[in-house]
């Protein structure tokens, strides 16, 4: 504890788990008195060259003064930090506040002097960038805008920390000595900077769980059968390549060997290293194996153990310690309640999982929050059957069961730079960090398809054990930002594999026209209308007849190929029977060739029971995706996949078949939609400025709003006016208490006007007649005011207001609002029943672009009502864009706005009006993704 004497309560906020560059886990905390023993025995074990480095001169021991200084902070103008692995001291960091000169000093000074110290033994493992990010949070959090450190010219790798950190810096060389000033505002490259480390440190904790050198299965029973035996056996029948160890406290000592596998009755028994442990005993066990595996040095663990969040609030606060347990030791935790994790590659070949079979090695990477789907997915890609005839193979599996601490983005970081996965398939009950996922996901669907399902859509909770930020978005918005980071959402399991096995085995279309050739005019017609229904361009079917053979087959696929008004071709077959037909094997010969011709263009299979022809079709050997070709043969108008991906061998595509055209052409559309994504991905559009937008003076009319209060809704005139300074002007309406004032109003604005009630139950209700429009002069204006106090009660009660006529157009509504889980997001729809009743709005993240404005417009499904449909005149579509712009602009440099209404928005064939609008100030949710790095809290 601090003493009295200290000015601020233990900051326990600022305690954090991290993940550093090779994959294990530090604690960083503030320093405090109790610590002293720690510190010195840290600092004994840190090397001479160290200190040296650390004071400017042989330093062999710490005094007691020195110990006093390094322990005591008021937490505001002196701050230590601490990493911390197993509760003892890896690294220290620490600021003093200075003032001119570098002389100690107090609050408004804002330049604070640091210095770090790490242990020998783990320098190099991130732990001082790490340290550097949660300091320099701290110290704005305390008002520190700049640091200033003292180096020496030889201390290469802490020069080489402050210069890679992206902060603005200055550098200088005095005395001997490299002084470095930075500011601490995070910069758009110090934001680069730390995502960067994020993705290396993550990616490289899940290569540790994935493709581990030895793995101990701890609660292997004596006898056959349960839970750890049967994964031992799992993992020993898949041929994996490392040491495999079977641990059981209760085998007898002098027992040495289970099923041909080295038996040890602890992990603390084990001749050597194990990298990963498998833990399968009872909940109240698991504390002991955790300990036992964290002072083994042990880098991770699968728990398959159930009873924890699964169980109910006991089980959950048992969740919370396994996983505070586990990170004292810096071992990273799939599960509790996993179903196991898989690796196909040969110099792997780990099934540590529930699953008796090895899967096929592929190049599909599956992720599963549920242990019950994760089995039906590794069934359906393992075996015909299933809905989708043919075989494909998976890279790795991972059944993350609780999610209690490695995630679906921790997994996505891993396979981003995986070689062996080329196309990702996802199973979530659940986003923890929408915001994050959001990110990740944008980067890995730039690369690689990325194909979601989530469960539990409409259920209004999440799975118990999951921890998970509250959302008060609704599902089909979240689903449209998802899609806008290039996720390829589907509905069902069924959508899920069959857009995997497309993404897999095929290249991407360039462009949705379709060819459709087959021995059945039926089906062929089924599938023409399904690409209609999907928003493809099909071409008239060709019917090949039924007595068509398989060279009949190749010409026509040939044929179809080579057409440069074709973007991909789905082949329908049924079985025939006489003289002359194609038998499977020949025709699926027949269509592999023909397609190797072309590979370019994407080739789908709808079958009717031809089990033959699915299961020849698949006789191929790799399943890695060919980027799409552009229009007319251009160059692939899609970004690169990272370096590290290995392209497929030519000619060995697989053609995926299904069982049904609906179930071909969905996954065909949801291509060509993820096609086209990847096309405009490679140019996003640039957020235009606007010479004529007052962002300080909105700045200090918030402030000035919020400092009446935590959160409020602004008054009509204050909304114009804070709208008004970003270009948003709303149409002038004046209050009509009375038939009198509501003249006096018509005069100042001029007729012809509208009289509207304000009363929240008629607001934007035409509808139910609660506004009067053209009114021309005095006298219907007081004859309107009658009608609608005797239809709907006194003025009070209808809050009536008189407002200028706009021009005539189409009626929308813009609407923005700052979600503390996916973050800021602008949202735009017709305005009346295509909002409210069927939902159709459209929705962006903020920052939007240009190109963001411009497909936010179209993609609403009554937007042709906006671009002349049935002869209408089309609006004005530029200003509707500018204003979206300027919108999100606002959202953007004002935190603070948490919520933006504008309805209606009429828009003209020229120019728009703006008559309703509403903005909610609050102080902004927190940013965690602005701060330090930082694993989820438990």
């Amino acid at each position: 504890m601090q003493t009295s004497s200290d000015r601020h309560e233990y900051p326990a906020h600022w305690e954090a788990d991290v993940v550093l560059r090779d994959g294990g886990t530090a604690r960083v905390r503030p320093i405090t008195v109790d610590d002293a023993e720690r510190l010195v025995s840290f600092y004994e074990q840190v090397s001479d060259e160290s200190k040296y480095y650390r004071f400017f001169a042989p330093y062999p021991r710490l005094s007691a003064k020195d110990v006093h200084r390094f322990t005591h902070h008021d937490f505001v103008d002196r701050v230590g930090l601490a990493a911390t692995i197993g509760g003892e001291f890896i690294a220290t960091v620490r600021y003093d506040r200075i003032g001119a000169g570098g002389t100690p000093a107090t609050s408004p000074a804002d330049e604070a002097e640091v210095a770090f110290l790490v242990q020998d033994a783990h320098q190099g493992r991130g732990v001082a960038s790490a340290l550097l990010e949660h300091i320099a949070a701290v110290a704005r959090e305390r008002g520190i805008r700049r640091f200033a450190a003292e180096v020496l010219p030889a201390n290469n790798k802490m020069i080489k920390v402050f210069m890679d950190a992206g902060y603005t810096q200055k550098r200088s060389f005095e005395d001997g000595v490299v002084r470095l000033e930075f500011d601490l505002e995070p910069t758009d490259r110090s934001l680069a900077v730390q995502y960067a480390r994020e993705h290396r440190a993550e990616a490289r904790s899940v290569q540790r769980l994935l493709q581990p050198g030895s793995v101990a299965v701890v609660g292997t029973g004596r006898t056959p059968g349960g839970v750890g035996r049967s994964i031992l056996g799992n993992i020993r029948d898949a041929g994996y390549t490392g040491r495999l160890y079977a641990v059981n406290r209760a085998f007898p000592e002098e027992q040495k060997e289970l099923d041909g596998v080295t038996a040890c009755r602890s992990v603390r028994d084990i001749d050597g290293p194990v990298d990963l442990a498998v833990v399968t005993v009872p909940a109240e066990h698991v504390p002991d194996v955790v300990t036992e595996c964290g002072e083994h040095g042990v880098q991770g663990l699968v728990v398959i153990t159930a009873g924890y969040a699964d169980s109910g609030p006991e089980g959950r606060e048992r969740q919370r310690a396994l996983v505070r347990h586990a990170r004292t030791y810096g071992m990273r935790i799939i599960g509790p309640n996993a179903f196991g994790i898989i690796n196909t590659s040969p110099d792997v070949r780990l099934n540590a999982s529930l699953a008796p079979e090895m899967p096929r090695p592929g190049r599909i990477g599956l992720f599963a929050q549920s242990g019950a789907i994760g089995i039906a997915l590794l069934s359906r890609l393992h075996r015909r059957g299933g809905g989708v005839t043919g075989v494909t193979g998976v890279s790795t599996f991972v059944s993350s069961g609780n999610r209690a601490d490695v995630s679906g983005n921790d997994v996505l970081q891993y396979w981003y730079d995986d070689p062996r996965t080329d196309v990702a398939l996802m199973y979530l009950e659940s986003i923890g960090n929408p915001r994050k996922f959001t990110r990740l996901a944008r980067r890995t669907a730039a690369a690689k398809p990325l194909v979601v399902v989530q469960g539990a859509r409409h259920g209004g909770v999440a799975p118990q054990g999951h921890a998970v930020r509250a959302t008060r978005l609704p599902h089909a918005t979240v689903s449209a930002l998802l899609r806008q980071a290039g996720v390829i959402r589907v509905d069902t399991i069924t959508d899920l594999v069959d857009a995997g096995l497309l993404l897999a085995r095929q290249p991407l279309p360039a462009g949705p026209r379709v060819a459709i050739l087959g021995n059945s005019e039926s089906l062929g017609l089924l599938t023409y209308d399904a690409c209609l229904s999907e928003g493809l361009r099909p071409q008239p079917p060709l019917d090949l007849t039924t007595a068509a053979s398989a060279d009949d087959f190749h010409a026509a696929l040939a044929r179809a190929l080579a057409d440069d008004t074709c973007d991909a071709v789905v082949v329908t077959a049924i079985p025939t029977v006489g003289e002359g037909a194609a038998g499977d094997a020949a025709l699926a010969e027949a269509l592999r060739s023909a397609a190797a011709a072309v590979p370019t263009k994407p080739v789908l299979v709808v079958h009717v029971e031809l089990g033959g022809l699915a299961e020849a079709l698949s006789a191929a050997t790799s399943t890695a995706p060919h980027a799409a070709a552009g229009p007319a043969g251009e160059s692939p108008a899609v970004p690169v996949p990272p370096p590290s991906a290995a392209p497929a061998p030519d000619g060995a595509h697989l053609i995926p078949a299904y069982p049904a055209a609906e179930r071909a052409v969905r996954a065909l559309g949801e291509a060509v939609a993820y096609a086209q994504w990847r096309r405009d991905a490679a140019d996003p559009g640039k957020v235009p400025e606007y010479e004529d937008i007052d962002e300080k003076g909105a700045a200090e009319q918030i402030a000035g709003h919020l400092a009446r209060g935590q959160g409020l809704t602004l008054g009509s005139r204050e909304t114009c006016d804070l709208l008004g300074r970003y270009g948003v002007h709303v149409h002038r309406a004046l209050p009509a208490p009375t038939p009198d004032d509501a003249a006096a109003a018509a005069r100042t604005i001029g007729y012809p006007v509208a009289l509207k009630a304000t009363a929240p139950h008629l607001r934007h209700r035409a509808d139910l007649g609660g506004v009067r429009l053209d009114l021309a002069d005095e006298e219907q204006l007081r004859r309107a005011y009658a009608e609608l106090t005797e239809l709907f009660g006194t003025p009070a009660e209808l809050r009536p207001v008189v407002q200028g006529m706009a021009p005539r157009g189409v009626d929308t509504v813009v609407r923005a609002v700052i979600d503390p889980a996916a973050g800021a997001v602008l949202s735009f729809g017709l305005a009346g029943a295509a909002t409210q009743l069927l939902g159709d709005m459209a929705h962006r993240l903020i920052p939007v672009t240009d190109r963001d404005a411009t497909s936010l417009i179209r993609s609403i499904r009554t937007a042709p009502l906006l671009f002349g449909w049935r002869g209408s005149a089309p609006v004005d579509a530029a200003a509707l864009e500018k204003l979206l712009l300027r919108v999100s602009r606002l959202v953007d440099d004002h935190p603070e706005v948490v919520a933006v209404t504008l309805e209606p928005v009429v828009v003209a064939p020229h120019g728009l009006s703006v008559l309703g609008a509403s903005v909610r100030l609050a102080p902004p949710p927190a940013r965690d993704d602005l701060g330090p790095r930082t694993l989820p809290a438990y």
